[in-house]
């Protein structure tokens, strides 16, 4: 399995919003004592037992290549896309297969490049009061309320994608869909 996490290179979009699948590989990285394996294919590859997680290094518009070329690479069938979500309250988390990319540049390069044909790991963000702020609110780092509950947050995501190496989809999302915040 290839387990990717969207987000920005740099350390000025670290602790943003659409970095939160980053901050989720970093986790997980710690969590299963992977091993950096390459920094090629556009991005930074760790590998734990069979499985693979990458942080594409591409920005967040052109992700698909990279997860395209370690796909194609180490012939991988399953693909797990962990981003943000918009459209989903902070704190909220939802899982699915396939569907189209509601606006999110990111998934869009992904579909491009490897089909619509992966798990998308959702992980609510808030939105902006105006539509016209989308750019600098996905941008900005989380306020201080969502601060205090990231750590908890990312950690159940990590525990969700950790039961998705051994489970079915459908069991994992009906076992770790988050639909109210805050967490508990």
């Amino acid at each position: 399995m290839l387990i990717v996490g969207l987000g920005n290179p740099g350390a000025n979009y670290e602790r943003t919003r659409h970095n939160i699948g980053f901050m989720v590989i970093d986790e997980l990285v710690k969590k299963q004592n992977a091993q950096k394996i390459s920094s090629s294919f556009d991005g930074t590859l760790f590998k734990f037992s069979n499985h693979f997680l990458l942080k594409p290094l591409t920005f967040m518009n052109l992700s698909g290549s990279a997860i395209r070329d370690v796909k194609q690479f180490y012939k991988i069938d399953e693909v797990v896309v962990i981003h943000d979500d918009l459209d989903l309250p902070f704190g909220t988390l939802r899982f699915k297969k396939g569907g189209g990319h509601g606006g999110h540049n990111g998934l869009r390069s992904t579909d491009e490049h490897i089909s619509k044909e992966y798990i998308r790991v959702r992980m609510g963000i808030g939105k902006p009061e105006h539509k016209g702020e989308v750019a600098s609110y996905v941008l900005s780092n989380f306020t201080k309320d969502e601060q205090a509950h990231l750590d908890e947050f990312i950690t159940f995501t990590c525990k969700a994608i950790e039961a998705l190496l051994t489970n079915t989809l459908e069991d994992v999302s009906s076992k770790y869909t988050i639909k109210n915040f805050p967490l508990k």
